[in-house]
């Protein structure tokens, strides 16, 4: 049943659990920026974003209080997911410094598969009614997330808090590990090194190339259709070479998927097509290896469970439906 997203709620006064989870992200990182401030390109710049999203979080907390809504409580959730928007392409200010290990990634793609599995998709099917379905897929990413926490907030306010908190959480240790492994995926890596190389099944290291170069080129598919173009739009602005091991698209997703599952089994199957347009999608436009979306995919559950398991232990609290007191977990 619906809800009444102004009905008042009993008032919280603390941060949500999505907020302090995103603080402490914050403060790791600001800690790591101290930490390399003298190899890092713009510190100053990126520790004062990290000043004026800490103080929004504690403005929008303190708002709340005035009005103690369910509404209000949504757009807490939503400005904190909102900010991955920030958080992906900082982890490139970061793994920037770090040798690119994307020839190590490359190596096992090629010794596993004898051959490039992101090269093979995308020469065999460059049809625009395989393409477009394909990056409609892809392009439907966040959409997807935004169709998952609705849901939840109309129709199991009681979980909001949790599944927003096990998103941002997974996101945030996928970001962890992509500050510390950079690979930035075939889309970067094989136009850096020469398509021949590519065909001759020679990956060279190239140390920091990246550090100084982010040139993204076309990706393969119908170059003429509606949903290529809005994906190399949006890659050719938010796109960094960082983030391929393991694909978050995929892990993120599945997560999503099991939250589907778990809430609402007919907005599982009607998120399935797109889950599995997304999935091939990561390695068809050469954003990631198959390794890559297999280890997206076998970390979502792993990651589910923890992330789970976390906010019971430590950040679940009751949430007030109207005369009703529910655990959040």
């Amino acid at each position: 049943m619906a809800i009444d997203i102004f009905k008042r709620v009993e008032t919280y006064k603390g941060l949500f659990a999505i907020e302090k989870i995103s603080l402490i992200y914050n403060l790791l990182t600001s800690l790591l920026i101290v930490f390399l401030y003298d190899r890092m390109d713009h510190p100053a710049t990126m520790l004062w974003d990290r000043a004026l999203i800490a103080a929004v979080t504690f403005v929008l907390m303190y708002l709340y209080r005035l009005a103690p809504c369910r509404f209000a409580t949504f757009v807490r959730v939503v400005v904190q997911m909102s900010l991955l928007s920030y958080w992906y392409p900082d982890t490139y200010e970061f793994n920037r410094l770090f040798p690119n290990l994307d020839h190590i990634f490359a190596s096992a793609e090629q010794s596993l598969f004898g051959g490039q599995p992101a090269i093979w998709f995308s020469q065999l099917l460059p049809q625009m009614w395989v393409s477009e379905p394909l990056n409609l897929g892809y392009f439907f990413y966040y959409p997807m997330m935004l169709i998952v926490v609705l849901w939840y907030f109309i129709f199991r306010y009681d979980l909001l808090e949790k599944i927003s908190f096990v998103i941002i959480t997974s996101f945030f240790i996928y970001y962890f590990i992509y500050i510390f492994l950079p690979v930035a995926g075939p889309q970067f890596y094989f136009p850096a090194i020469g398509a021949d190389n590519v065909a001759q099944g020679v990956f060279p290291a190239i140390g920091d190339y990246f550090n100084h170069n982010r040139e993204l080129l076309p990706g393969p598919g119908y170059e003429h259709g509606f949903f290529y173009s809005l994906v190399e739009s949006s890659q050719q602005v938010g796109e960094r070479p960082t983030a391929a091991f393991p694909s978050s698209h995929v892990g993120i997703s599945t997560i999503l998927m099991i939250m589907a599952w778990r809430g609402s089994r007919r907005l599982f199957v009607c998120l399935m097509p797109f889950y599995l347009l997304l999935c091939g999608a990561t390695v068809y436009i050469q954003a990631h290896y198959l390794i890559d979306a297999i280890a997206g995919f076998l970390s979502a559950f792993v990651l589910y469970w923890a992330v789970t398991w976390m906010f019971k232990k430590w950040f679940a609290r009751p949430v007030f439906l109207g005369e009703r007191v529910v655990a959040s977990s």
